[in-house]
């Protein structure tokens, strides 16, 4: 049983990050948009709120819960604002949208480490955890979910939660979730019935943007104590989960567990006595969530279900 809630309470560390930028990719990609550039965006998103919260620290200014809803907010800010050029580089100049991900992959990083040192002095952002909430009164009592979910845990876990219905809410159940899904499957058809196609990829890859960034932050909270411009790939894992998950919420959320779990016996198998004891070389379990990848990829991208028109620049004069 010990084993079961050490499983379940690390796997969370991983499965909501990884869960909320697989999500904000398939904002983006939902809009016809390839958003790739979901590991940059992770980078500057956790960038920009470990060093609100290294600011704000050293000079007492903001501390706690509130500290934390704040270096998240900046977080989706700078995520969304990093997006923009990709949105104007991929819409308006209807550039080649991998190749603008992947400039906006290489630029994140040595931004990140070039802005801390010339702030800090070092290019490790360093921050005190004084976020996590060891007790959650009264629902910490619930047999074996309750441990998982409500003690060692973070505001963030339920916020990643909140993400996953509300976009499953907006995309099967909204106005705009229908016309989101319309400019990335039919566009054409789109703008004849008068809806701005150009406005909607807009959409689509700002909102990616912003849960992108606040997926970086959240990654690195429960994890570390500084961020160094590294978020172990997680960007690239996200939208492998995207492809896993068929571009659907809920799926995405399955493909999300399966990935964290991964991870977490990944990260520590020696916790857990059953594993340790299998004399399996520590090699094995370090590339474990990386082969998993790779296989499900391979078993899972013939029925790929992505948008019919993603990656396809609109060009409103052609019919």
């Amino acid at each position: 049983m010990s084993s079961i809630i050490f499983l379940g309470q690390n796997m969370m560390y991983y499965l909501i990050p990884l869960m909320i930028v697989a999500l904000a990719a398939m904002f983006s990609e939902r809009s016809g948009v390839i958003n790739i550039a979901m590991e940059g965006t992770m980078i500057m998103g956790a960038f920009s709120g470990t060093l609100f919260i290294y600011l704000m620290q050293k000079n007492g200014t903001l501390g706690g819960f509130p500290l934390l809803i704040c270096a998240l907010l900046v977080s989706m800010v700078v995520g969304m604002l990093f997006n923009f050029f990709h949105a104007f580089a991929s819409i308006n100049m209807m550039a080649d949208q991998t190749i603008s991900g992947t400039a906006m992959n290489m630029f994140a990083p040595a931004f990140a480490i070039f802005a801390a040192r010339s702030v800090i002095g070092i290019q490790q952002v360093q921050f005190l955890n004084e976020f996590r909430v060891v007790k959650v009164p009264l629902l910490s009592e619930i047999p074996i979910l309750g441990p998982i979910f409500f003690e060692n845990t973070y505001f963030t876990t339920l916020l990643g939660f909140l993400i996953l219905i509300g976009s499953q809410i907006v995309i099967y159940h909204t106005r705009f979730g229908l016309r989101l899904r319309s400019a990335g499957e039919f566009p054409q058809a789109t703008d004849a019935a008068g809806v701005s196609v150009y406005k909607m990829r807009y959409s689509g890859v700002l909102i990616s943007g912003a849960l992108a960034g606040l997926g970086g932050l959240i990654y690195i909270i429960p994890i570390s104590t500084n961020f160094n411009a590294d978020v172990s790939g997680y960007g690239f894992l996200a939208i492998a989960v995207l492809i896993f998950g068929q571009w659907k919420p809920l799926y995405i959320f399955f493909g999300a567990a399966f990935f964290g779990l991964m991870k977490t016996i990944s990260a520590g198998y020696t916790g857990i006595a059953f594993l340790s004891n299998l004399g399996i070389p520590r090699v094995i379990y370090e590339v474990l969530p990386y082969v998993a990848t790779l296989v499900i990829l391979v078993l899972t991208s013939k029925k790929s279900a992505a948008p019919a028109a993603e990656g396809e620049p609109f060009d409103k004069g052609k019919r």
